[in-house]
């Protein structure tokens, strides 16, 4: 996998010049990576995928999953194989292990605190080059991904409104390019909103609207069309899910899925065999 051998280039640079000397060749070892908090374990496949990249005859073995809830002290994988190949891919490895089990945890508790009655959507607030990653991460958490991409989906923000002139302008320039388009446009304000509800379009989002605003954006929505989709987006916390869910939205959406979950504590221990 490209990412993974990037990430490899990137950290071994021209070798690394502590392991060699130190480690004799052909030296075994049996590597054990654990967890030291609770949380949902995320990107165990490609943890594998890193020590692969540096020797095939590495054996890994993983006795939890993708999606699983862990424990301090859980082990998650045993590795035996060259003590060398062990030390040169743990940093990458663990960097990518924690990165997105921590997305994933993050997620897991957005949903649980949804209580599934409204889907919570990841944004394209990723780091360059790890979306598809990331993205994986939101859904194993047990979250839903928006648009992975610019190409995907037809999403008119507020710079585009305000290059455009307006929203009706924005969207009659979108139907010109094609009139299959399903478009999506942001709200900050119920002038906005009654404009956008004015033009037939797919989703509204109603961003960084405080509780009372995006309550009665709701209802206005609602008794307009019952087929609009509504989004809500903007600094959502988890303690704000509950009364979000009553207003009957259908998403939420949360950048910090992705751009601020803390990573997993998770670590690899190593001893060698005779």
């Amino acid at each position: 996998m490209s990412i993974i051998r990037r990430a490899l280039r990137e950290d071994l640079g021209k070798g690394d010049i502590t392991t060699d000397p130190i480690v004799p060749p052909g030296r075994q070892a049996l590597a054990i990576l654990f967890s030291k908090q609770d949380g949902m374990l995320c990107g165990i496949e490609f943890a594998r995928m890193v020590f692969l990249e540096l020797d095939t005859h590495i054996d890994f073995q993983t006795t939890v999953h993708d999606g699983s809830l862990v424990a301090p002290g859980e082990t998650l994988a045993t590795i035996i194989g060259s003590a060398a190949t062990c030390l040169k891919g743990e940093r990458t490895a663990l960097n990518i292990l924690q990165h997105l089990s921590g997305i994933a945890t993050l997620t897991h508790e957005f949903v649980k605190a949804s209580n599934n009655r409204i889907k919570i959507l990841d944004t394209r607030k990723t780091l360059p080059g790890l979306r598809v990653m990331e993205k994986y991460a939101v859904r194993t958490g047990g979250g839903y991904n928006h648009r992975f991409g610019l190409s995907d989906m037809v999403l008119i923000k507020d710079n585009h409104i305000e290059i455009a002139g307006g929203i009706n302008p924005a969207v009659q320039a979108i139907r010109k390019s094609s009139n299959k388009a399903f478009i999506e446009v942001e709200v900050r304000t119920m002038q906005e909103l009654e404009e956008a509800l004015s033009l037939d379009i797919g989703r509204i989002m109603l961003d960084n609207m405080n509780a009372t605003q995006i309550t009665e954006a709701a209802r206005l929505i609602r008794a307009h069309s019952r087929t609009i989709e509504i989004e809500v987006s903007g600094g959502i916390t988890l303690d704000a899910l509950d009364a979000l869910a009553a207003t009957g939205i259908d998403y939420v959406s949360v950048g910090a899925l992705t751009h601020s979950a803390p990573a997993l504590d998770i670590s690899m221990k190593m001893k060698l065999l005779e």
